[in-house]
């Protein structure tokens, strides 16, 4: 059985994913303006949106028939100011490298 952080984890480890967060921090997007913004195919922009919805790390609104995608302000926001923190704080002398 997987734990919660495990999964939670694991939607996180992805590049593709990650950057679509990133993308969308400051303003929602489409899938057109994720894709163009990226320069990744549509499918896997939408792929990977699917997996960030269903684990509540981005919403959805629908506009007509586009939708427009945004990170969840609640918890992913907040979080990110966390990391980004943590890493600023305790990552800096060269440890925690990509």
């Amino acid at each position: 059985m997987k734990r919660s952080y495990d999964r939670f984890l694991t939607t996180l480890c992805n590049k593709t994913r990650l950057a679509i967060i990133d993308a969308l921090m400051k303003k929602s997007k489409n899938v057109t303006q994720l894709t163009e913004k990226l320069n990744i195919h549509q499918t896997s922009v939408s792929h990977a949106l699917r997996r960030l919805a269903d684990c509540g790390f981005v919403s959805v609104k629908k506009n007509g028939k586009e939708r427009f995608y945004s990170v969840n302000k609640k918890t992913i926001k907040p979080l990110i100011a966390l990391m980004e923190s943590h890493v600023n704080q305790y990552c800096s002398k060269g440890v925690c490298k990509s």
